[in-house]
């Protein structure tokens, strides 16, 4: 596997890009020590599939009193007094 320097890395960006998309990875080092792997992307991982409303639909309860929790609490500290 190629490694390059961080110099070289921004001097042939565009480049060492293209050839990792078409498979051929390398490694960035900065003064000979390995710092990062840039490898090409696996088919699903570009992140451009459409997400999904409602996924997690019926796996997610509201309490019934929701609106009203912590009321006694909120109302005591707007009063300045401890509940």
């Amino acid at each position: 596997m190629q490694a390059v320097n961080i110099h070289e890395a921004k001097t042939h960006l565009s480049r060492l890009v293209e050839d990792a998309a078409r498979g051929k990875s390398f490694i960035i080092a900065k003064a000979g020590r390995p710092l990062v792997k840039v490898v090409p992307l696996e088919e699903g991982d570009h992140g451009d599939e459409p997400r999904r409303l409602g996924f997690m639909a019926g796996e997610i309860r509201t309490p019934e009193d929701f609106d009203r929790m912590g009321e006694d609490r909120i109302s005591a500290l707007f009063q300045g007094v401890d509940a």
